[in-house]
């Protein structure tokens, strides 16, 4: 499991300086499942779990909404029989800061732990 689960999410503006993409492949290595997406020219963080029902799906919505409240910092959720999409990025900033790097990882842990 990354470490980088359990590293703390920092204040983050509009005017924080985007991750570049070096920094973004350094930080990847550590949540192998996600991938880089890019729309209307925001990069983003999303990852596809996989459940047996809508029940179990829904729980692990409610479990990342949980983490995301935490934090103060939002994905956006599909939520679907069998499977919920996760998708992290800096709203604020549009694009990718550490944060969302560990709250990817996050969400993976709580997929890990049910």
């Amino acid at each position: 499991m990354s470490q980088l689960s359990e590293q703390q999410c920092e204040a983050c503006s509009w005017d924080a300086s985007h991750l570049s993409d070096a920094e973004i492949e350094t930080l990847k290595a550590d949540i192998p499942e996600w991938s880089v997406m890019e729309r209307e020219g925001v990069k983003q963080l999303e990852r596809m779990f996989k459940f047996r029902n809508f029940k179990q799906a829904l729980a692990f919505t409610n479990r990342v909404g949980d983490i995301a409240e935490e934090v103060g910092h939002h994905p956006a959720l599909l939520t679907e029989w069998g499977k919920v999409t996760v998708t992290w990025w800096s709203h604020e900033m549009k694009g990718l800061h550490k944060n969302d790097f560990i709250l990817a990882a996050r969400t993976d842990k709580v997929a890990e732990t049910g």
